[in-house]
């Protein structure tokens, strides 16, 4: 029996994330540059949202370039750029085919401007699709995010008049980039790095993590599946104890 086998529908997390990682050393251990594994990557990014889609998962969020990744060398950024622009072209039909809404969270406006324009026309093109979102963080770090939602909160001063008994978990949460989505109940990494990257800091609170030694390019369905089992099998108490959740 496959772990897709084992998934218990009714359990199913709604939202699941995922950092992406390992895409250079999968490319070193084939004896290539970086860019090959990034390349390699897309086909991963393909299957874990094919498989998310199938098995009726809400919410996908891929952590695809984050803040720290533009002091990257320059020709691996503008190759990351470039294979940006023609992945989500080549995906477009495959999003509307299978019901797919996209959407990006980030500093969006500060990625080249031909990326920016194709990532919001696609971003408009599938905004009916009601199956899935399958969330891009471009240009993202959640010191960022937390940032801009305190700047955003503060610029209403104006109409509102904030006092500090005003400022809520809620009031924040409504303003940061993920403010239409629930929390992410599953979080996987690839390539056995045990550490979150600034990747959705404020709503990983209660988030189940799930590390794996596979590199992103080698990540297949039946790895998400896996992670899926995984999560099912955990007791999620929200800070209670085993027996207040029996009871």
């Amino acid at each position: 029996m496959g772990f897709k086998e084992k998934i218990i529908p009714d359990k199913l997390p709604k939202h699941i994330a995922i950092i992406m990682d390992g895409n250079g050393r999968w490319a070193r251990q084939h004896g290539h540059d970086r860019i090959f594994g990034h390349q390699h990557g897309v086909d991963a990014a393909r299957a874990a949202a094919e498989a998310s889609a199938e098995l009726g998962v809400g919410y996908l969020t891929l952590y695809a370039f984050s803040t720290e990744n533009w002091n990257r060398p320059k020709y691996e950024v503008e190759a990351l750029m470039t294979l940006f622009v023609e992945t989500i072209r080549k995906e477009l039909d495959t999003l509307n085919k299978n019901n797919i809404q996209l959407n990006a969270i980030g500093d969006l406006k500060s990625l080249p401007e031909e990326n920016y324009n194709r990532l919001m026309e696609t971003i408009e093109e599938t905004k009916k699709n009601d199956r899935m979102v399958l969330t891009l963080a471009m240009s993202y770090s959640s010191r960022w995010e937390i940032t801009e939602a305190v700047r955003r909160i503060l610029s209403q001063q104006d109409t509102h008049q904030y006092k500090a008994e005003n400022i809520t978990e809620e009031l924040i949460a409504k303003n940061l980039n993920t403010a239409d989505m629930p929390d992410p109940e599953l979080l996987i990494r690839t390539s056995g790095e045990a550490r979150i990257s600034n990747f959705l800091l404020w709503q990983i609170a209660y988030t189940e993590l799930y590390f794996t030694q596979k590199l992103w390019p080698d990540f297949t369905k039946e790895t998400l599946y896996e992670a899926i089992v995984d999560y099912q099998n955990r007791e999620r108490r929200f800070g209670l104890t085993s027996e207040q959740i029996i009871s």
